[in-house]
């Protein structure tokens, strides 16, 4: 049987978008892998439909570096409604009880705010990703079915009031920096109970996911609307380089008789490799001519030991 052809173009690099509202992170992927009409693509980590923000896209090689991606720190931007409980700790969840909250001040929330400062225990909530026996937590949820779930150690580098809003309905601006797996929406809810009022997510927006910052991004809208009825290389020049994922790593450049040898899948040797770290330490290998051959580890023994590889043109 003849093997089916991949649709699209075989096309590698780093799309930073700005993900719209209302949308799931596979939704917005796979819009802008049709509007560059690529073959392979992948998200780095899943935003909530009602998030807003910073959603880096691998395209063809830059996929073998996506879990760099997932495992980077986070930065938001999210406003919690006080005063509010609802099912999901979002503000797409039902209202399950309301209270006035004009009694909450601002020294108060900042008093609370320093036990999420830190290394912390999280426990996540029903309505995540997360599996129980290969089911996803959302779906037990929708079931009215709740299981314990064990608390996880995340660290909150920052988290700090931009703004607060007093009043019945009263909401905070808050701004916070993340390790992976931290969800938003258990520290707005931890917060509530610690308040004594309840309060649920009603904004949220990323500004960072490891190396990308908001000002990168670029919207589905504009990506739409600069194709229009055009080709769909002219929108290759928002793609950053395979790397990009992995660019805080330290560069190696390799002759071209040991980079063939490594692109082979061998580990080599070179002396330069000394001054970029210690042993374990990763490090990005490049030809003396410029391309990007792939990651690498350092080896106690002075090798240059490939991690992975990508595929040569």
């Amino acid at each position: 049987m003849a093997r089916r052809r991949a649709k699209g173009r075989p096309i590698d690099g780093v799309l930073v978008l700005n993900k719209d509202t209302g949308m799931t992170s596979n939704d917005a992927l796979q819009q802008a892998k049709r509007l560059l009409f690529a073959q392979k693509a992948g998200h780095t980590g899943a935003l909530d439909p009602l998030a807003t923000g910073v959603l880096p896209l691998c395209f063809g090689e830059s996929t073998k570096f996506s879990q760099f991606l997932l495992d980077a720190d986070k930065r938001y931007r999210t406003t919690y409604q006080l005063g509010a409980f609802t099912t999901t700790g979002d503000s797409d969840g039902e209202l399950l009880d309301q209270v006035d909250a004009s009694g909450i001040t601002r020294e108060q929330i900042e008093q609370e705010l320093d036990a999420f400062r830190g290394d912390i225990q999280q426990i996540p909530p029903m309505y995540s990703a997360l599996k129980h026996n290969g089911e996803p937590l959302y779906k037990l949820a929708r079931r009215g079915i709740e299981i314990d779930r064990p608390a996880r150690p995340v660290t909150i580098y920052h988290i700090e009031i931009l703004e607060f809003r007093s009043g019945a309905d009263a909401q905070v601006d808050l701004d916070i920096k993340c390790s992976k797996g931290t969800y938003i929406r258990s520290i707005a809810e931890d917060l509530g109970k610690a308040l004594g009022c309840g309060a649920h997510v009603s904004k949220l927006h990323r500004s960072e996911a490891g190396p990308f910052l908001e000002q990168q991004c670029i919207s589905l809208g504009d990506l739409r609307d600069e194709r229009g009825e055009g080709l769909a290389e002219q929108l290759d020049h928002h793609l950053l380089e395979v790397d990009a994922p992995v660019a805080d790593f330290p560069r190696l450049d390799l002759p071209a008789d040991t980079a063939f040898y490594f692109s082979q899948g061998q580990p080599v040797m070179d002396a330069k490799a000394y001054r970029l770290g210690a042993e374990g330490d990763m490090v990005r290998v490049f030809e003396e001519d410029g391309a990007f051959l792939g990651l690498a580890v350092l080896n106690d023994d002075g090798l240059v030991a490939p991690k992975r590889l990508v595929a040569s043109a």
